[in-house]
């Protein structure tokens, strides 16, 4: 979970992709990082794919992956309080 394409995915997931071409044109990332990424989290029990042998997979947040929401949720909400705001700030010259 500490890998920064773990968070992408997942939001992305919280925002609607299930099928790996929707993260693949969601993500600035390679077929070969997504699909490493997809089986760490899998295996995590984070998504499951269905049907989970085969092609045209669709990979669905598991009850442990909803319950990451809150969190993902609380991350974002610090970017913008602080790395977005401190942007502003900067672009302002008050930073």
């Amino acid at each position: 979970m500490g890998d920064r394409w773990a968070l992408l995915i997942l939001r992305e997931a919280f925002l609607g992709a299930e099928r790996f071409e929707q993260f693949l044109d969601r993500l600035d990332i390679s077929r070969a990082a997504l699909t490493s990424r997809l089986g760490i989290l899998v295996a995590a029990g984070v998504f499951e794919r269905v049907p989970p042998e085969g092609k045209r997979a669709a990979y669905r947040l598991t009850d442990a992956g909803r319950d990451l929401r809150p969190t993902i949720e609380a991350l974002r909400a610090w970017g913008d309080a602080w790395l977005f705001a401190e942007e502003a700030r900067a672009s302002k010259g008050t930073g």
